[in-house]
């Protein structure tokens, strides 16, 4: 039987920290708004956790029955890969994370729309958690993996991005604004950040067995350029929106939090040959996180 520790590792902790930043971003947005519902932001925030975890067992799964994790792998040997976790073992906890991940779901709508009549945005926002576990899932399961295809960036950028922020600022004060796009996309574009350092690990290992990810179909140069569109593109869009909200200027001071982002770009660009970015993928998450905590008590003092 599978240890804790092995659970926890296969749950990869320190990505789903990234998870939460999105929510925490939507949060920062409806507290400075009136708040109609606010448990939902707490079971938002259970219900990203928890999809996060979801898709770190699927891809555990998906991508060692498809014989990606093998030995030319540079980053950190996956569970079932180390032969810790059983193919039935894992495939059982993902039965059990899918199925929390309905019920906090299902909890996050009862109270959003405990007070609503609007049977239309309930099923809207009930396909979307749908749509989200099946994404999580997908990504390495099936015959054809979206992943495999190059499409996790899309995916990525919808679901951390513009589902993760304005879906949970919807939700909590039922204020249709579509300025917070421009936040949400600056979190896609952090989370996408964080994929691409990961497949970028991943490039050689990856291409030698047929999973092309967005880096192996443009290479290692262009995805360091791409990169560098992902992490500029996000502080414009932070700034943008706080522009468009004529909000003070001591609010883009999130800005001197940009030299720890070009630190790593630098870094990235030294690495294209060596492909030793494993190190950066936490730092990425970490530095994510500082972002969106520095911008949104900014934004709302």
């Amino acid at each position: 039987m599978a240890s804790v520790k092995s659970w926890i590792r296969a749950a990869r902790p320190r990505t789903v920290l990234l998870s939460f930043s999105g929510v925490l971003m939507g949060t920062f947005l409806a507290l400075n708004e009136e708040l109609y519902y606010p448990s939902v932001l707490i079971f938002a925030a259970i219900t990203a956790i928890m999809l996060q975890i979801l898709s770190n067992l699927a891809n555990d799964y998906g991508d060692y029955t498809k014989g990606i994790d093998n030995t030319q792998r540079i980053g950190p040997k996956r569970e079932m890969q180390s032969g810790n976790i059983t193919k039935r073992e894992m495939l059982i906890g993902i039965g059990i994370v899918g199925i929390v991940c309905m019920i906090s779901g299902c909890i996050l709508l009862f109270f959003s729309f405990i007070k609503s009549s609007s049977w239309n945005e309930l099923a809207v926002f009930a396909a979307l958690g749908i749509a989200a576990i099946l994404a999580a899932l997908f990504y390495t399961l099936g015959k054809h993996p979206y992943g495999y295809q190059g499409l996790g960036d899309l995916f990525c950028f919808i679901f951390f991005g513009w589902a993760a922020v304005a879906g949970t600022y919807y939700l909590a004060t039922k204020n249709l604004d579509f300025s917070v796009l421009l936040p949400a996309s600056a979190m896609g574009f952090m989370s996408n950040a964080v994929l691409n350092i990961n497949n970028m690990r991943d490039y050689e290992s990856d291409k030698a067995s047929g999973k092309n990810s967005l880096v192996v179909k443009i290479g290692l140069k262009k995805a360091f350029a791409y990169h560098t569109f992902l992490i500029v593109g996000g502080f414009v869009c932070l700034s943008a929106f706080l522009i468009i909200r004529h909000c003070a200027f001591y609010t883009h001071l999130f800005w001197l939090l940009f030299p720890l982002f070009a630190k790593d770009l630098i870094t990235i660009k030294n690495n294209l040959e060596t492909h030793q970015f494993d190190p950066l993928l936490p730092k990425q998450v970490r530095n994510t996180f500082l972002l969106t905590l520095v911008f949104g008590v900014l934004f709302l003092i």
